[in-house]
């Protein structure tokens, strides 16, 4: 059963809540602390894209550094990332109309705002998923498979990368899905997802999924945007993995191999963060940055009334 993971406090009083689970494992991988149940299955959503890029790179995606990171990305359609995608599309001879992406607009307000000033409309370039995508497509042109169906859940690659996903979270899928991209989405358990993400970043140097943690590590900007709550946690945490997923789905891999997974069941955005922050500081992890995200101001009239805080843990 889920609990209370952040309170929303007016007036003195609290007038609601957000519940969820999240669980802790520690540097040998086992449970160290649990809020709600770590059994809790889960559809990861965009927290999966560290082992979908994994398994690209064992298929021989050439990508390195701020590219790799955007295989990896749930980005905000910023000009670089744009720009990002069709470079990984070139390097296979590809094009955006090979894109599976369903035409969107930039998930950042201001660039989206931007590109509409600019005449410019919904395109699959555009789309959150398309750096994951394209990496995609160059790696079915390496491997000499079909390339107009790469989403298709039997298709060689999708099956490489429910074989990664399983073996990074030391557990069987329970469900299979569609995500919002149309890429085969594969349910897990909040621990498993813990353990996905510890898998990739503890993983032997210069192996697959310690290429593609290593890449998000280095380049948070490109696996999420400039503005965004995620990047900016990880920009703060050196040498960790960080991917939140839609539905507040979290996943936060320390450098010292201490995993972090939660799911809010809401889905609220405005609580992942907020979560995140008051679990890591329940486990000793502080900076400017988790302190600042672990409150939200509430005004009435300009002037502070209340917070949106993590509940006590």
């Amino acid at each position: 059963m889920s609990v209370v993971l952040v309170e929303i406090r007016r007036g003195g009083v609290v007038e609601g809540v957000h519940r969820g689970s999240a669980v802790v494992l520690d540097s040998a991988g086992r449970i160290e602390r649990a809020w709600g149940d770590p059994a809790m299955p889960i559809l990861p959503r965009s927290s999966n894209k560290p082992a979908q890029a994994s398994a690209m790179v064992r298929a021989g995606l050439p990508l390195e550094g701020e590219l790799l990171a955007l295989a990896a990305a749930s980005h905000s359609g910023e000009a670089f990332h744009r720009d990002g995608v069709r470079r990984i599309l070139a390097l296979g001879g590809l094009d955006e109309s090979q894109l599976l992406t369903p035409p969107e607009l930039p998930l950042d307000e201001a660039v989206r705002t931007r590109v509409l000033v600019d005449g410019g409309e919904a395109s699959s370039v555009s789309m959150n998923c398309s750096g994951k995508h394209a990496a995609m497509l160059l790696t079915c042109t390496i491997n000499g498979w079909e390339v107009s169906d790469y989403t298709d859940p039997v298709h060689p690659l999708q099956l490489a990368i429910h074989s990664e996903i399983t073996s990074l979270a030391g557990e069987q899928t329970w469900v299979s899905s569609i995500d919002g991209c149309g890429a085969p989405l594969y349910g897990l358990t909040l621990a498993g997802l813990a353990r996905l993400g510890r898998g990739c970043l503890t993983a032997e140097p210069g192996s697959a999924p310690r290429r593609v943690a290593d890449a998000m590590s280095a380049h948070p900007d490109w696996v999420a945007g400039t503005q965004r709550d995620a990047a900016a946690l990880s920009r703060s945490l050196p040498g960790a993995l960080v991917k939140e997923g839609a539905e507040a789905v979290y996943l936060v891999t320390l450098a010292d191999g201490r995993s972090v997974a939660l799911k809010i069941d809401d889905g609220s955005h405005r609580a992942r963060p907020i979560a995140m922050a008051g679990i890591l500081r329940s486990i000793g992890v502080d900076n400017a940055t988790i302190t600042a995200q672990s409150r939200q101001v509430l005004l009435g009239a300009g002037v502070p009334v209340g917070e949106i805080v993590p509940a006590p843990m």
